[in-house]
């Protein structure tokens, strides 16, 4: 039989001052997300576009665009899985704050896995950070300006 134990008002605004923590590492992130998302959105945008080519093209032209569509493939990798990683760390807070107001309710003592679930996000945080780093990379090495339109033997 479950017992709750009577919680003081000012227990509660305590677990809710603990909750705020986690939370605003949701917010960031949310914020992380609709940033992969938009990359997602314009990568894919460009695929399409190159996949329209794909077929007009021959030779070089043709080399040029089966480059940039193994390209555009592996970011699209790179941002899937650091969206997915982001979610799961969204869901690890989730949890982590849900495990604070039960701890509070039901007089528990779950520090350990409030601070497992909290570790795990921030660890899934990290490691979506680290793709996102991949991805970026991976544009920008894809963006490099030919040496000729550099003109670097001129002096401008």
């Amino acid at each position: 039989m479950l017992v709750l134990l009577p919680v003081a008002d000012g227990m509660i605004a305590q677990t809710i001052q603990l909750a705020l923590a986690p939370v605003f590492v949701l917010v960031a992130l949310g914020n992380i997300l609709s940033t992969l998302a938009n990359r997602l959105g314009r990568v894919v945008d460009r695929s399409r576009e190159l996949q329209q080519r794909h077929g007009a093209t021959q030779g070089m032209e043709h080399d040029l665009v089966v480059r940039e569509i193994r390209t555009l493939d592996r970011r699209i990798t790179l941002i899937g899985s650091a969206m997915r990683l982001l979610v799961l760390a969204g869901l690890a807070i989730g949890v982590t704050v849900m495990l604070l107001f039960v701890q509070e309710f039901l007089g528990l003592q779950l520090n350990l896995p409030v601070a497992g679930t909290f570790i795990v996000a921030i660890g899934l945080l990290m490691w979506a950070l680290v793709l996102f780093l991949r991805e970026t990379q991976e544009a920008t090495k894809a963006l490099r300006i030919p040496e000729e339109y550099l003109e670097k033997e001129r002096e401008l």
